[in-house]
């Protein structure tokens, strides 16, 4: 008689089935909602200044959007037309500013890579004083490009400035047209940028290395390997996602650069150094040519995606 109170007391206590059922789903909904509840702040901040300025760009690039007119008319792509063909007014400044980013990028981009691997493989060792030294190299990298645009067109002036003084002190030219003449221009602008950023890329790539285990390193070492080897066969395999961060990063910054040329080079000579970005901000707010600086933008977007897909593809043909 007690086992039978005891089964039908058990039978009573248990849950229905359908109540079962329904909590079980409940907590999978709410289980599948977690990572987009976790998501949302990003999302909604994705949304509003990512996603939101892509379509207004892409809305304006085919309207001739001047502020000063109370229309807006619809051009299709005749704004994208103008950016190839030879007859336009745009044409020849256009292209002549994606030779500008395309020489700056080209000669800024190995230092930036190669400069910061040099130094981090330095203050990776063991010496005194290298938080120091690692303090040291990256301060340049926490001013802002208008405080350093300033201070180098200052340092850098044909007639005023220190570069010039210290040369004629030991004896070179001190007269060199650093800001205004090719190819003095360029130097400075790559000289400078490299002073600056090589520190960020400098953190980078210790991290990377501190992520390699040194028993790869005595391995080598032990298979009597030199530096060069261990170098090639260790580290660089080691760097290999490192490398692709790097190089990418540094492409698409190079590739936007526009304080510097507009603070220590105005554009000089002529407009040798005026840059992409710096034509753009000219043609949408000075010549408020929206539309065409919209368009001009998604066309240098997608020339920047290209680069990239190409530098993933190559990394990835490397590690396969």
């Amino acid at each position: 008689m007690a086992d039978v109170i005891e089964v039908g007391a058990a039978r009573g206590d248990a849950p229905p089935p359908a109540a079962n059922a329904a909590r079980r789903a409940s907590a999978g909904r709410t289980g599948r909602a977690t990572p987009y509840l976790f998501l949302a702040p990003y999302l909604v901040l994705f949304g509003v200044f990512g996603l939101l300025p892509i379509v207004l760009g892409l809305w304006l690039s085919v309207h001739q959007w001047d502020f000063q007119l109370p229309n807006r008319p619809f051009v299709g792509l005749d704004n994208y037309k103008e950016l190839f063909s030879s007859d336009s007014a745009v044409y020849g400044d256009w292209w002549q500013s994606v030779r500008a980013t395309a020489i700056f990028t080209v000669l800024s981009v190995p230092l930036l890579v190669v400069v910061p691997l040099g130094l981090a493989m330095l203050l990776n060792r063991s010496f005194p004083g290298r938080t120091f030294f690692r303090a040291i190299y990256f301060a340049p990298y926490v001013l802002g490009v208008a405080v350093i645009g300033l201070l180098w067109r200052f340092l850098l002036d044909a007639n005023l400035g220190l570069v010039n003084r210290l040369l004629g002190v030991v004896g070179l030219p001190s007269d060199t047209p650093w800001v205004t003449n090719m190819p003095w221009a360029w130097i400075s602008l790559v000289g400078v940028t490299v002073w600056w950023t090589s520190g960020f890329n400098a953190v980078i790539y210790l991290a990377g290395l501190q992520d390699i285990s040194p028993e790869l390193y005595e391995a080598a070492r032990m298979d009597g390997a030199n530096a060069w080897q261990r170098f090639r066969n260790v580290t660089l395999p080691g760097l290999r996602p490192v490398l692709l961060f790097v190089i990418t990063t540094t492409v698409l910054a190079s590739a936007n650069m526009f304080g510097q040329s507009f603070l220590i080079t105005q554009g000089a000579p002529g407009t040798e150094t005026r840059t992409v970005v710096w034509f753009i901000v000219e043609e949408g707010l000075r010549n408020n040519n929206a539309g065409k600086a919209a368009a001009m933008s998604i066309v240098f977007a997608l020339m920047l995606a290209v680069v990239s897909i190409a530098n993933f593809r190559l990394f990835r043909y490397k590690e396969d």
